[in-house]
């Protein structure tokens, strides 16, 4: 029995597809179980309603305002942070319950594994195969009020990372791959150009190289064969597409600069 208790929170849309294989495993484990949903046009809610009674109906205010939503709703002082595209195992949930029933726990941020699936495969290295910080103790944390790529920030941060793995399913098919690709990199070029960042198109060719270098050759992306190929290639046309939102952007700010002089 593990004996500190334990509440986990999804945040979902339009994920009937796969919602009932994150939360069936999830049901009856954890202490409290919420799902934030934000106006999902299929049946998730009514999936999500099967496993827990707490599942909450929202607007979309992005990735971070939305997880601190669901933090505040969180009862207990340890909380779980999983996506609708993950799955957890009966071996990371025991190992899970060890770490939480430990009389001296010291961390407060405990790193997970995690197996990320492309086209059926695992991809064993690169930027999807590093350990993700998705349990944590919930006093004084808080998630950057960003639109994507939110960080958790922690008042007295202590990490341990566990053995067992979370299986990641980011991807449906290779359309999804480049819709969600590109959505995130114009929310970032978008926020970088609040920021007053500026970019040359130039640049962001330069960083199609460079990302598909790192990926590919500094990560041993090639060691995942043309799965590695393909996700360097992915993550280049990422950074490229980031850039080349925020040159537009850039562009845009210069000529209603000039139009006002």
């Amino acid at each position: 029995m593990r004996t500190r208790k334990l509440s986990c929170f999804v945040i979902a849309c339009n994920e009937a597809d796969r919602i009932e294989q994150c939360l069936a495993p999830l049901s009856g484990w954890v202490d409290q179980l919420l799902v934030l949903d934000s106006g999902s046009t299929d049946n998730t809610v009514e999936l999500a309603r099967k496993y827990t009674q707490e599942v909450h109906c929202t607007d979309w205010p992005g990735y971070g305002p939305q997880r601190n939503r669901a933090l505040l709703l969180c009862d207990n002082e340890w909380v779980l942070n999983i996506d609708a595209d993950e799955v957890i195992t009966e071996a990371l949930k025991s190992e899970i319950d060890l770490v939480l029933s430990e009389p001296n726990l010291d961390a407060t941020l405990i790193n997970i594994p995690w197996h990320t699936y492309l086209f059926g495969e695992l991809l064993k290295h690169g930027r999807y195969s590093s350990p993700q910080g998705k349990l944590f103790f919930k006093v004084g944390a808080k998630f950057k009020d960003r639109q994507v790529h939110e960080t958790l920030l922690l008042p007295n941060k202590k990490q341990r990372t566990l053995k067992s793995a979370l299986i990641h399913h980011s991807w449906r098919n290779y359309q999804h791959i480049q819709e969600k690709h590109l959505k995130y990199a114009c929310l970032l070029a978008e926020e970088k150009a609040a920021k007053g960042k500026t970019s040359r198109l130039s640049y962001a060719v330069l960083r199609f190289f460079t990302d598909f270098f790192q990926q590919y050759v500094l990560s041993l992306g090639f060691l995942d064969g043309w799965r590695g190929f393909l996700m360097a290639i992915i993550l280049g046309q990422y950074a490229f597409h980031k850039y080349a939102s925020l040159a537009e952007l850039s562009l845009a700010k210069q000529k209603l600069k000039d139009e006002s002089c």
